[in-house]
């Protein structure tokens, strides 16, 4: 099946799509309530990201409960009645599902937690601290997180640390235990049965760790190129070969392959890694993941002009495999910020891409990168390394929909997040109104590809 090959996601990331309820956050229902200007794009996936239980620490990437739509966005059965209206478009839902860790108030957790000794105990990452005089110190090895500082927390609980590559509060689960494999199995079906037509899994690479805890070398400092995080993030001085991207990752592609396929549905792996290009051209065939996309071309240094000879080089050295390419999404500065670019240059050329693409929501308007101030920053990646990084809320800022309109017709009462004055003419109701403006144009250009594609 070839028939997911060359077509078009739609990435939405619901906080900031469209408020129906009244609390400044973006739900499900706001999302079907724009269904017709999705279905207008012309695109042939929508993903959305994720709307599961959680306390929000890390915007829904910290899961509390894998088969429960958080009450902020709505609930299972308006998640349900989403994708039959979805459906009823012939447009493809594809989820966002964490493997790779839960939120610190998952019950999982709480249990692992509470005891060595109980069913639960090993579904995590604990070790126990190498210098037993003083738990504090020294922690288990020099990994580092994502988000800043150690990738160990102490739980004085079990007198053990914990891994967690991002926040604290996103302990990872250990995939060297058989239950934790076969239980996020499960938790992929549920929502295969449910009717989502696929997954985008988010840092696929990160499921497994180094068994021995070996300690991460160090990079010569000149071949510092951050690709996912910030370039000021000590993390990214670190070669990271035990941490993450292990070879125990790929047989577990392929168990989840085997569900995809029983269901027809498919798959795309976002990919942090050393060189992931490679990365996706391991993790991506007729047996593993159906397509991955990795940060080459959402990173600050990206080159424009050489942007063909990439796509084509990855084709050549990896015949049988299949990338999703972004210019941009909910973790980078939107692409017209990055690039002096005029935005319709920037979208046609994404459009002529030989793979499949994401569009990430407002792409299409040829939005710029909100500049949020200090005191509204939401995302703790910001508030860890401001000033010199500042976070993802600047491309999270909500959906201009109305011109006219408080919020832009996001929220009748205060968003979550500032709506950006400089979108007034940008909106969607002034472009819907302009054949040159950059939402007809970028129709234009998904028609054409799908034109060539078919």
């Amino acid at each position: 099946m070839t028939s997911w090959k060359n077509k078009t996601i739609y990435q939405i990331y619901p906080r900031s799509f469209l408020d129906t309820s009244g609390n400044g956050i973006g739900d499900l229902n706001g999302i079907k309530n724009r269904i017709d200007y999705i279905a207008d794009l012309g695109v042939d996936y929508v993903w959305i990201s994720p709307f599961f239980k959680s306390p929000q620490k890390d915007f829904g990437y910290d899961v509390s409960d894998y088969r429960k739509v958080d009450n902020l966005f709505g609930s299972n059965n308006d998640f349900k009645n989403l994708l039959d209206a979805f459906h009823s478009k012939g447009l493809k839902v594809i989820t966002d599902l964490v493997l790779s860790h839960t939120s610190d108030e998952h019950e999982w957790f709480k249990k692992s937690k509470a005891s060595k000794d109980n069913e639960f105990s090993d579904w995590y990452v604990w070790q126990d601290p190498t210098d037993t005089l003083c738990a504090l110190e020294p922690q288990p090895n020099n990994w580092l997180s994502v988000f800043g500082g150690s990738s160990w927390e102490y739980s004085y609980s079990r007198d053990q640390y914990y891994l967690h590559n991002f926040l604290t509060s996103q302990p990872d689960l250990n995939f060297h235990n058989e239950e934790v494999q076969n239980q996020m199995l499960e938790e992929i079906e549920y929502w295969l049965k449910f009717g989502v037509d696929g997954f985008r899994f988010d840092v696929i690479n990160f499921l497994f760790h180094d068994k021995e805890l070996r300690d991460n070398p160090y990079k010569d400092p000149k071949l510092v190129r951050p690709l996912g995080f910030n370039k000021d993030n000590p993390y990214g001085e670190q070669v990271h070969i035990y941490d993450n991207t292990r070879p125990e990752v790929i047989p577990y592609l392929e168990r989840i392959r085997q569900i995809l396929d029983k269901y027809n549905a498919i798959s795309v792996g976002e990919i942090v890694s050393e060189n992931p290009l490679e990365t996706i051209g391991e993790y991506t065939n007729e047996k593993r993941l159906h397509m991955a996309y990795c940060f080459e071309f959402l990173a600050e240094d990206i080159n424009f002009e050489n942007i063909e000879s990439i796509v084509e080089n990855f084709f050549k050295n990896h015949p049988e495999s299949w990338p999703c390419w972004a210019f941009s999404n909910h973790d980078s500065k939107r692409i017209v910020s990055r690039i002096n670019q005029n935005p319709k240059t920037i979208m046609e050329k994404l459009l002529k891409l030989k793979g499949n693409v994401c569009i990430y929501q407002g792409e299409e308007l040829g939005l710029p990168e909100s500049e949020v101030e200090y005191e509204h920053i939401q995302d703790p990646f910001g508030k860890n390394f401001w000033p010199e990084f500042k976070g993802r809320d600047g491309c999270r800022v909500p959906m201009p929909w109305d011109s006219e309109s408080k919020n832009f017709g996001f929220s009748s009462n205060e968003s979550w997040l500032p709506a950006e004055k400089k979108y007034k003419n940008l909106c969607v109701d002034i472009q819907q109104q302009d054949s040159n403006s950059m939402l007809s144009f970028t129709k234009e250009q998904i028609a054409l590809r799908k034109k060539i594609a078919t």
